[in-house]
């Protein structure tokens, strides 16, 4: 078990990952220092092979599928992911590792949005749709974290293996937000001096596609986490539009005793039913939920257990 694990997922980064990796052995150098690359063709593999990183192989491609790979082979008492675009700060990095380390947080965000990251960012809807998502995912799962889609964070040995890895690319750092706000995990937020990508260095996201799949993937994850709130939202919209339609044709037959619109009144009926039924879905699918969380607060005990079985054998170490 390693101490420290750096964790550099990259793709086609050749120009900025020497410096990356670099940066990180100075500034944690009892680190042990980790590339995943993601079938680069620039040679971005061999660069950070002599710059001293362990490099590792993920076929699958996607971001979600690296940091799948890395948090199942690699034991570590803390871990530091960041990109390999040398966009965000190492200097930061030994205060992440302190709030795990002395303050027992379970992930600490590397917070941009807080500092440079509406300046030295040049992608406008870039900007807005990081505000977006912020807000959207504090509103929802009632937490602070400041910055939901970065790329820098420091995890626990705890909160890695028992985090699913569901998504296979840029929605992973949404999913590892909601996830610690859901299970009630300690997030702590550093502030740090973001920069943008070097001239000749390309992001690889596209604003528009990317951004509608952290939608759906926020969408899909209130859904799962909070079934109840979800499903009585969708009931409260179907009664609605049900009632409205309903009221005019009840009028119409207290006044005259037909119902001259009676293919209305079916629908009508039938949308009172869908909403009936999404209202006991939700009261269903809340109680899974909450076994769900049972069973997942007995995983963290025994993972609890592991670990600190593993520092005291001083495993790997």
């Amino acid at each position: 078990m390693d101490k420290i694990a750096v964790l550099i997922p990259c793709y086609n980064e050749s120009k900025t990952i020497k410096k990356v990796v670099e940066d990180f052995c100075r500034e944690l150098p009892e680190a042990a220092i980790y590339v995943y690359d993601n079938n680069s063709t620039d040679g971005t593999a061999v660069i950070a092979r002599a710059a001293g990183a362990v490099v590792r192989i993920e076929r699958h491609q996607g971001k979600g599928n690296v940091i799948r790979r890395m948090f199942r082979e690699i034991d570590a008492q803390v871990y530091v992911m960041v990109d390999g675009d040398d966009t965000y700060p190492a200097e930061a990095a030994p205060e992440m590792v302190r709030r795990i380390l002395e303050e027992q947080a379970d992930m600490v965000v590397g917070d941009r949005l807080s500092s440079t990251y509406y300046t030295e960012n040049k992608r406008p809807f870039h900007n807005f749709g990081n505000s977006f998502v912020k807000n959207c995912i504090n509103r929802f799962f009632d937490t602070d974290i400041q910055d939901i889609m970065t790329g820098y964070r420091a995890f626990s040995f705890p909160f890695v293996k028992t985090f699913p890895v569901l998504s296979r690319g840029f929605e992973i750092e949404t999913e590892m937000s909601i996830h610690a706000a859901d299970k009630h995990m300690q997030v702590d937020n550093v502030i740090i001096e973001y920069r943008d990508r070097p001239e000749g260095s390309e992001s690889k996201l596209n604003t528009f596609s990317d951004g509608f799949k952290v939608l759906t993937r926020i969408l899909n994850l209130y859904k799962n986490y909070k079934p109840f709130s979800f499903f009585s939202l969708l009931s409260s919209v179907l009664a609605a539009l049900g009632i409205g339609f309903l009221i005019p044709v009840i009028m119409e037959y207290v006044k005259t005793g037909l119902v001259p619109k009676f293919p209305t009144l079916i629908v009508c009926c039938f949308v009172l039913a869908a909403s009936l039924q999404s209202f006991f879905a939700g009261l269903v699918l809340q109680s899974i939920e909450q076994k769900n969380k049972q069973d997942f607060e007995m995983l963290l005990i025994q993972v609890q257990e592991i670990y600190e079985h593993k520092c005291k054998s001083g495993e790997g170490m």
